[in-house]
């Protein structure tokens, strides 16, 4: 056993612990340089999908002012600067309403030298403004080429000192002058100037800044700085120390990832600055995690080598003893069936082998003398049934005698009963049940005279057809066990059946005698899943026996349904399928 120990051990170190550790060096440096270069794409291609977002989100604000061009009489307000015109009001608080992050609009209209702002959605009174295209971005904006200008971000500004700009709003807001030309003459009109809320800006900065020792920039083509994670910068010109950093021109630890954007942001650049060991933290650390846990789990490995080893040999060694010991006087041999493992397995197939043979011997003395046992009660309980029926036969002869007809049909209707309940487990036609039932009720009806009720309806294009015996007369015997020997006198019972498509059905109902919900749910687990209740093992034997029988005979489209009628009265429908069995004539 030694040896066998000692060369486990050894092939346990060299083909599972050495390579382990070896793997565990080689993956290192190949995985670091992978995942680096995987957390890098990861990182640009981030930053280009919120780059595209960036510049999605100007070119709808810039795009904006185009709309109104499809409104003519709002041009030839700004054209004519009518007084008092409600349509201007109108128009300009509908483009007002067109963007939640739309914080103010000033609509400058050059003809009368006259400006409206809205605000909150309100719409201020037109003031004069003559001199509003002195101002430096208004100014640019009208001597040059361009349709549009961006201004820098800064903080809102009562443009037309009206009322209705309240002086504690000092939202950071980024303007965009667009001017107003005639599409036909080139006429200068006017200027709109949209105040919207850093917001958005805000929100695609956050998603691309994922540590706060990142940086973010855009930067316009003046070289300032539009927005920033840090708010200090924004609306500052860009220093040298950044610039050169920027552009690489100096060493850096710092992964530098930029981007110019297009068209309407032409030359603006959008710049992101991540430290290198930000970058690459988790991954290191996760790197360093798993050398860590497979430096323990080869410790723990050294550590369990030896006792695995023991823990296989060792039993294989109480399982050779124990054969050993097992011949034809000594079978009562203690194996262990406890375990979980191939020794287990084995000593409890040997335990269970012992246990058959142990088994065998003691059924064998056993079935011997439960033979005679079983042979002795069937000569007691053997009867003749045609001793019965000539007994009957006599009855019925005294009863003629008598002038007593009504004693002779009723030992009639019993000799009939008799004969049919010696066909169990036979195919009978659907019009020798019925003639069972109904000698059945004739007996029942004597007993209870005018306290019993019962209406039978069967089709008559079923009668010729063959079904199992016996699978109505428990549901009629039970109307009479459940309604009328527990105390519910005056019950009615309905026989229903007919031909339904490709089924033939039968519905037995009564009145009285009903279940509580909870009862009937125990009923159906126990008709339909036996192994789960046996509460009713007993007392419904005769409708779990006519399912089974239903299921054996027909397979699962055949089958019973019961139901408490809400609590007044019980039925029990029963669906059996057409086939051969059916339509052929009785055995």
């Amino acid at each position: 056993m030694k040896s066998i120990q000692g060369r486990l051990l050894f092939m346990l170190i060299i083909f599972i612990l050495l390579p382990y550790f070896l793997s565990v060096l080689l993956n290192y440096g190949y995985t670091k340089s992978n995942v680096e270069k995987h957390e890098l794409a990861n990182n640009e291609e981030q930053f280009n999908e919120s780059s595209e977002e960036l510049q999605q989100y100007f070119n709808e604000l810039i795009n904006l002012p185009y709309i109104l061009y499809r409104d003519a009489e709002l041009f030839r307000t700004f054209k004519n600067s009518a007084e008092g015109s409600s349509y201007l009001e109108k128009s300009i608080q509908n483009f007002y309403l067109m963007r939640e992050d739309i914080r103010q609009v000033r609509f400058y209209m050059d003809k009368g030298k006259q400006s409206v702002t809205v605000y909150n959605a309100l719409v201020s009174a037109r003031k004069s403004k003559p001199d509003l295209l002195q101002q430096p971005y208004m100014k640019k904006l009208y001597q040059s080429d361009e349709k549009q200008i961006i201004e820098l971000p800064h903080q809102l500004e009562n443009y037309n000192n009206a009322a209705i700009v309240p002086q504690s709003d000092h939202t950071q807001v980024i303007t965009i002058h667009h001017k107003i030309t005639d599409v036909f003459t080139g006429e200068f009109l006017g200027v709109i100037s949209i105040d919207v809320e850093l917001n958005e800006v805000s929100q695609i900065a956050d998603d691309l800044i994922k540590n706060k020792q990142e940086s973010m920039y855009l930067i316009n083509e003046n070289n300032q700085i539009v927005f920033s994670n840090d708010t200090r910068q924004i609306s500052n010109p860009l220093s040298e120390t950044l610039k050169t950093t920027i552009q690489g021109e100096t060493e850096s630890e710092n992964i530098i990832l930029s981007k110019t954007l297009t068209s309407p942001l032409h030359d603006w650049e959008l710049v992101k600055i991540t430290p290198r060991e930000i970058l690459f933290q988790e991954v290191r650390q996760t790197t360093y995690t798993s050398i860590i846990a497979g430096i323990v789990v080869g410790i723990l490995g050294l550590v369990m080598v030896g006792f695995i080893t023991y823990k296989i040999t060792n039993p294989i060694k109480r399982l050779t003893n124990k054969v050993s010991t097992i011949d034809g006087s000594y079978l009562e041999v203690p194996f262990n069936d406890q375990r979980h493992d191939e020794i287990g397995y084995l000593e409890k197939h040997m335990k269970d082998m012992m246990n058959r043979i142990n088994l065998h011997i003691d059924r064998e003395f056993k079935l011997e003398i439960e033979n005679k046992e079983n042979q002795f009660q069937a000569l007691k309980s053997q009867v003749n049934p045609h001793f019965l029926f000539n007994a009957l036969q006599s009855i019925g002869t005294v009863a003629i005698r008598s002038d007593a007809l009504n004693v002779y049909q009723l030992i009639t209707y019993l000799s009939n009963m008799m004969r049919y309940s010696m066909q169990a487990n036979k195919w009978v036609k659907v019009k020798d049940e019925m003639r069972y039932i109904e000698s059945y009720l004739s007996l029942q009806r004597e007993r209870f005279r005018d306290q019993i009720h019962y209406n039978v309806q069967i089709n008559q294009n079923m009668l010729e057809m063959n079904i199992p015996s016996m699978i109505l007369q428990p549901l009629v015997e039970n109307f009479f066990k459940h309604c009328y020997e527990e105390g519910c006198t005056n019950a009615r019972l309905n026989v229903f059946g007919e031909r339904r498509e490709s089924f033939l059905y039968f519905k037995v109902e009564n009145d009285k005698a009903s279940l509580k919900d909870k009862e009937l749910e125990e009923l159906r687990e126990y008709i339909y899943f036996p192994s789960q209740t046996e509460n009713h093992e007993k007392e419904h034997i005769g409708l779990k026996n006519i399912q089974d029988r239903l299921l054996l005979n027909y397979g699962e489209k055949a089958g019973i349904k019961i139901d408490n009628k809400d609590g007044q009265g019980f039925v029990v429908e029963i669906f059996i399928p057409l086939n051969e069995n059916l339509l052929r004539k009785g055995e």
